[in-house]
């Protein structure tokens, strides 16, 4: 990855983080570097990414003979991180090392990689960062060190980052911005839970800032909002903003939603975009009442169900839901039951994801009641529960692993809907506990081989081998796929239509 690199070699201040992929470019570090005022020009931005070896993100950072380094320090980077510190400290004592992030914002003092750095943020940290700097590179008489606070930053007053994005960024990443921070809500797996309440950033800021964006050539925008949907004036006039400006099918906007709320003054305003435009994702994390009593997120399932039907008979949406593995209270059972519930209202993908303990959240209370074992390791994933054994939860996880190669990234729609038949849950449970034995660990599997392991599946379990083919066949070539598995030859696959307005995975799901 590339640096924000300054005209001189030499930067007083590194901001670094490292992050899962390429394509994530860093908000956080973006907000940081804008709202050093003076400061800003004597620092730089550098990403790397979290497999990257320590040594040489090291070594990457003393390159610039910083005095001062910030770490953004997330779930996904801490263990990488805290070896480079490791290394930062032994050779360069002399720097000054300052984290900040939700991975060291909660149990601060647990934690070894707070115990080595002079200065720990936790929170919002553009205004406190830049005092930081101010103390220890400038001749401000503030004493802070250890672990203090970022507030509450006034965010009418602090410096958009967009401008930080290079056109770099702009053309091969990840566009992040974001309308308002904080959540009403409370649900207890979700460190926004923690949230006093919902901040709006000016609207006519954000406006400004989105509209310079696509003066610049930015059209895919990823919102981070965590309820877009809860004011209807700002959905709506963001909504209208993009209507005015979409040109060419090119434009991509993520928003999250809640399930349960959608105001009719944004349902015309959501029919206004063509496939491929907007992209929702919808925490339903679970449909059992009890469970999501007990961690603070009650739904209206009959609302939910209402919103999600008429976002896919009604709207071009394309919709990402998300289901969550072993809360508190919900067994393999109740599980396999909201999974069939979900897949009756047929969202384009269902994100099956393994309860996590995010430091700080208070899911933790049901630690002892629930028999919640979690790993002590990133990404502290359930290991098992009361309910939930530990080998019913690798199967769960097998099950969420095989369900994003079969259906999420839209391979396989049609082949799919014959492996779930009746009983989608037991089914697909049945097929991933099958797929492990065959290839061992699911993560990647090369498509022919998938293609060929779906037929061999279907057929052992009753499917006429004919039919299967035919689906496989089809599935294969509506990918645009160049060549057919060996076991599938003699069929020539269609050829690609191309629809600039979808990208690869949406265009699977709308079938082009």
């Amino acid at each position: 990855m590339k640096s924000h690199v300054p005209t001189e070699t030499n930067a007083d201040i590194v901001l670094v983080t490292l992050n899962a992929r390429y394509i994530h470019a860093s908000l956080g570090l973006r907000y940081l570097r804008a709202n050093l005022g003076p400061w800003r020009d004597r620092s730089v931005l550098l990403e790397r990414l979290a497999t990257d070896a320590p040594a040489d993100i090291a070594e990457a950072i003393l390159a610039f003979k910083p005095r001062l380094v910030g770490f953004g320090v997330y779930i996904w980077n801490v263990e990488t991180t805290l070896a480079v510190i490791k290394i930062l400290r032994a050779v360069a004592p002399d720097v000054t090392l300052v984290l900040g992030g939700p991975e060291v914002s909660y149990e601060s003092d647990s934690q070894d990689i707070v115990a080595l750095a002079d200065v720990t943020v936790t929170g919002e940290g553009e205004t406190v960062f830049r005092q930081i700097v101010e103390q220890y590179l400038g001749t401000a008489q503030t004493t802070l060190k250890g672990v203090v606070s970022g507030g509450l930053p006034d965010l009418s007053t602090l410096a958009l980052p967009y401008d930080e994005l290079t056109d770099e960024d702009l053309a091969h990443r990840y566009v992040y911005v974001e309308a308002s921070r904080g959540c009403p809500f409370r649900c207890e797996f979700c460190l926004s839970s923690l949230d006093q309440r919902v901040r709006p950033f000016p609207l006519d800021n954000v406006m400004a800032a989105l509209d310079g964006l696509m003066a610049r050539g930015a059209s895919h925008f990823r919102f981070v909002d965590r309820t877009f949907n809860l004011d209807v004036k700002t959905g709506r006039a963001l909504l209208s903003f993009f209507r005015e400006r979409q040109s060419d099918n090119d434009l991509f906007l993520h928003f999250e939603m809640v399930p349960d709320r959608f105001p009719e003054g944004l349902r015309d305003a959501i029919q206004w975009f063509p496939a491929g435009v907007i992209q929702f994702e919808v925490g339903i994390q679970t449909f059992d009442a009890g469970t999501s009593r007990r961690i603070s997120r009650p739904l209206k399932v009959h609302k939910v169900e209402e919103n999600l039907r008429w976002l896919r008979e009604e709207t071009e949406v394309h919709l990402h839901t998300d289901l969550i593995v072993g809360l508190p209270g919900e067994d393999l059972e109740s599980f396999g039951r909201g999974f069939d519930q979900l897949i009756a209202l047929r969202p384009h993908e269902i994100q099956v994801g393994i309860l996590k303990r995010l430091r700080g959240t208070p899911v933790v209370r049901h630690t002892d009641d629930y028999g919640l074992v979690f790993s002590s390791s990133p990404p502290y994933e359930v290991l098992q529960t009361r309910d939930i054994t530990f080998s019913e939860m690798q199967r769960l996880k097998r099950f969420a692993r095989a369900w994003d190669l079969v259906s999420n990234r839209g391979q396989f729609p049609t082949s799919r809907d014959l492996v779930l038949g009746n009983a989608p849950f037991t089914r697909f449970l049945t097929f991933s506990d099958w797929l492990g034995e065959q290839v061992g660990a699911i993560y990647k599997v090369a498509l022919p081989r998938l293609a060929e392991l779906i037929l061999r599946w279907l057929v052992l379990t009753g499917t006429p081998e004919a039919l299967a083919r035919e689906h496989i066949i089809a599935d294969y070539s509506r990918g645009g796929t160049r060549r057919v598995p060996g076991s599938l030859s003699g069929i020539s696959p269609a050829k690609r239509r191309r629809h600039k307005a979808l990208n690869a995975r949406q265009r699977r799901h709308q079938g082009v």
